[in-house]
């Protein structure tokens, strides 16, 4: 199983202090992206990531796109040269169009579900599906026991339909669940606090001795 960092930020100079300690653990990144449409509160602008981090040239940036109408931000994404770009399907019109623009610009391409919204259609060529354990936003939340029961019903659609997708969860992950998460069969567990709250070198050693043992 692999762990991710995950940056929620307002302020640019914040992400920017996180990135910089994320890419030392870390070759993926995840950006979380909110226009205040979709839920409260915004992000600092995604192109600031080009004009002012051009010398993070080994970084794999990985955009979760909390917003209304994920595909306008498709551009975006390329223009900061995303390596996967994943999307709410709360506020999204197609999947299929959303999936499939982004795999023709060469980005792999995910779906992402709140914790209340049941999982419905998955297109064939979806790289990664994403469960948020907890509400999506600015807020700290404890990770949603309800979670489990999605990750079993995900895995049967996945076999089911024989998709290729990898399983994805974010939110209130930490040392007391990512194991149990892991056992539950996911492929990447996202990590934001439980990472950058104290000291990351030692939080990241942490989190992977829990995972493990």
């Amino acid at each position: 199983m692999q762990i991710i960092p995950t940056i929620l930020e307002k302020e640019f100079w914040a992400a920017e202090n996180k990135i910089r300690h994320a890419k030392n653990i870390s070759r993926w990144i995840q950006i979380d992206v909110i226009d205040g449409v979709f839920t409260e509160g915004k992000t600092f602008e995604l192109e600031l990531l080009n004009s002012k981090l051009e010398e993070l040239e080994n970084v794999l940036w990985e955009i979760h796109l909390m917003v209304k109408e994920p595909k306008n931000w498709i551009e975006k994404c390329n223009f900061i040269n995303a390596s996967r770009v994943i999307g709410q399907v709360e506020m999204m019109t197609n999947r299929e169009d959303f999936i499939t623009e982004i795999k023709d610009l060469g980005m792999e391409a995910g779906l992402a579900f709140d914790i209340e919204t049941e999982i419905g259609e998955i297109p064939q060529e979806t790289d990664l599906v994403l469960l948020l354990s907890r509400k999506s936003g600015f807020g700290n939340y404890d990770l949603d026991e309800m979670i489990f029961k999605k990750i079993e019903k995900l895995k049967k659609i996945k076999e089911g339909k024989n998709l290729k997708f990898m399983i994805g969860i974010d939110g209130g992950i930490n040392e007391e669940n990512i194991k149990r998460l892991k056992e539950a069969g996911i492929d990447i567990a996202y990590c934001g606090g439980s990472i950058f709250n104290g000291m990351v070198d030692d939080n990241w050693e942490k989190l992977k001795y829990a995972s493990e043992n």
